[in-house]
Parts: structure tokens; C-alpha cells; sequence
């Protein structure tokens, strides 16, 4: 089958001879009908060029989650890439390793060090004993270690992603709190718990992320708060009062900021609004780096995106770089630190 197909590197006019997993398949209706695939490999995705109506014969019985090996070659429409096919089939689950197929973060084992090193830095006691009925939990591990940060396109979109996401947000809610004097370790506690729901509002098994029907009808962060809820009801003694209860479930249900983004109460304590603006934060920022990865926006040099990214509130991003004299160029600024 030759090597992977690099979506961040291949050129228009490149030959793919080579195994993709089938994203999603978009049937479009009405006058002008028609079929586009979405391909792709855990280095991206592109889409199909159309399969017109009466000439979607190749396409036929293909369904979402499908292993397929595609011959063609990618070509550009209105400064967009996408793949001409001459040859689609079905291949053997199984036959590619699912890692060459989904993206992922990789090694978890430097975020769940640093959440576990977090949780033995909380002195409330009752604090860490709600944290523990999670992250002593080894199946909440499994799949809080796998489960992506978003569905689709969104951000921390990778398996792995739920994990790096949750660090990150501790990381800036930790330094947040500390300039704004508010509870860092109520802040970070609530951080390692805000995103919990993720782990049911998500599939993720056949390398495909989709939104589960629990998450669709419910959302993550509602459905987080039941679980956290529902474990605390399960201890024999509670671990924290009825008030502690009600900051914690506060402080989870409040973290999207706004109801029209899936809250259905407001930030209304300093710790609340500290883990919004920190989640907020690390979606945003991560938005825009993947962006800036992605050749879908930026494709070659290019300094502006070819469309609005849907994660930093469909601006058309720039893409510019400036050294400022600094002696080695494209690094982080080592004098700052880095270590939140």
C-alpha cells in the first residue's frame, strides 16, 4: 500500500494510491445532486471531488467508519484541495493499524504525571477525596486517556485529546487564580472534573469521532455534572457537605460562560469565571495552532486562511511569523517562563 499519505505535505497533482478512513459521507440533494466523501488519515482530512447524481456508482454501499483504499490524484477547486477518485473499495477492518489512522497526541503518560502530581498538591482533604473517586478509577482512566477533546474538527480533536486539553486548563486556571487571587486549588480540582462528561457525550472506538446519543441529547457538560453527582451519592459517607457539592456542580455546569454555548447557569463565583476563561484559553489557542497545521486553512506559505476557522469564531486567521531580532527563529522565547 506504499506509505501514509501526508495531508500536511502533499502537493496538487499528487498520485494517492493508498488507505483512508472514510470520515463521513455528505449526500447533497435537490437540482444539482450529488456525493462528497471526507477521507483522511491521522495526519488530516480531505474531501472528494463531487460524485454527480447517475455517476455515484463508485460510492454506492459506502457508509461513515468504512476502511477504504482510494486511487486518484488531488487537484484544487475555488482554493480549496480535494481528491479526484477513479477507484474507492472497501478493505478488512483491521488492516491498517488504527494509530496510522486517527490522529492522536501520543504519549499520555507526561499529562496524567502532571494531573497526578496536581491532585497530591490539593491539602483540602475533601477536595482530593472527589477527585479520587475519578482518577483512582482505572477504568475512568482508560477512557478519559483515549477520549478525543472534540468531535469532528473541533478543538483537541485527536485521541488523547480530552487528556491534553484537561492539562492545559489546569495549567492556566492554576496561574489565573494565583494572579487573581482565587482558590488555585478549588480551580484546579474543578478543571481536572470540568470536561468528565466528555467520556459519554463521545465515540471514538471505530476511529471515527462522533457525538454519542447521551451527548446529543443531554450535552458533556450537563452529563458531567450527573456524574459527578451520581459518585458522590454512591459513597457511603460523603466526601464534602451538601455547599461543597453545590460549588463543585457550580463550577462544572458554568465552565461553557453562557447558556447559548452550552451552560445552563453563568459563572457567578471568581473561581467559576476563572475556569471558563482558562477553558476557553486552551480551545481557543488550540484552534488556532491546528488551524495553522492544517492545510485545509493554510496550505504551503500561505499567510491568510482560505476560510474562517469555526474554532476562533470564523475569523480568517493571519499567519505570520516575527523575530524581533531574536538569534534562532521559530522557537518559543525561552526567557519566559514556561512552566506555569
Amino acid at each position: 500500500m506504499g506509505d501514509m499519505l501526508d495531508f500536511k505535505t502533499i502537493a496538487i497533482g499528487a498520485d494517492v494510491h493508498h488507505p483512508l478512513l472514510l470520515l463521513d459521507v455528505l449526500v447533497r440533494s435537490g437540482e444539482h445532486a450529488r456525493t462528497i466523501l471526507v477521507l483522511g488519515n491521522r495526519t488530516g482530512r480531505i474531501d472528494s471531488s463531487p460524485f454527480w447524481a447517475g455517476r455515484d456508482e463508485m460510492v454506492r454501499g459506502l457508509t461513515k467508519g468504512m476502511l477504504v483504499q482510494v486511487v486518484g490524484k488531488v487537484s484544487s477547486y475555488r482554493d480549496a484541495r480535494q481528491l479526484e477518485a477513479v477507484s474507492i473499495r472497501p478493505l478488512p477492518r483491521g488492516s491498517v493499524p488504527l494509530t496510522d489512522l486517527v490522529p492522536s497526541v501520543g504519549d499520555v503518560d507526561r499529562y496524567w504525571q502532571y494531573l497526578d502530581d496536581m491532585r497530591t498538591r490539593v491539602t483540602a482533604p475533601r477536595l482530593r477525596a472527589v477527585l479520587d473517586l475519578f482518577y483512582n478509577d482505572d477504568t475512568f482512566r482508560l477512557a478519559y486517556e483515549q477520549c478525543p477533546g472534540s468531535p469532528g474538527t473541533g478543538h483537541h480533536a485527536a485521541l488523547g485529546g480530552l487528556l491534553q486539553h484537561t492539562t492545559e486548563v489546569v495549567r492556566i486556571g492554576v496561574a489565573m487564580a494565583r494572579v487573581a487571587h482565587a482558590d488555585a486549588e478549588l480551580v484546579a480540582a474543578a478543571a481536572m472534573l470540568h470536561d468528565i462528561g466528555k467520556i459519554r457525550s463521545y465515540a471514538w472506538e471505530t476511529g471515527v469521532f462522533e457525538i454519542t446519543e447521551p451527548g446529543r441529547m443531554i450535552g458533556h457538560v450537563v452529563l458531567g455534572a450527573m456524574m459527578l453527582h451520581d459518585a458522590i451519592a454512591a459513597c457511603t459517607a460523603p466526601p464534602c457537605t451538601d455547599d461543597e457539592i453545590m460549588v463543585l456542580m457550580h463550577l462544572v455546569l458554568s465552565h461553557h460562560g453562557k447558556l447559548e454555548y452550552g451552560s445552563p447557569v453563568r459563572p457567578l463565583t471568581l473561581e467559576a469565571d476563572v475556569l471558563h476563561r482558562a477553558d476557553d484559553a486552551s480551545a481557543g489557542t488550540a484552534s488556532i495552532t491546528e488551524a495553522y497545521d492544517s492545510p485545509e486553512y493554510f496550505a504551503g506559505d500561505a499567510r491568510v486562511a482560505s476560510r474562517g476557522v469555526w474554532g476562533a469564531d470564523n475569523r480568517r486567521l493571519m499567519r505570520i511569523t516575527a523575530a524581533f531580532g531574536r538569534p534562532s527563529e521559530g522557537g518559543e522565547n525561552e526567557t519566559v517562563d514556561q512552566s506555569g
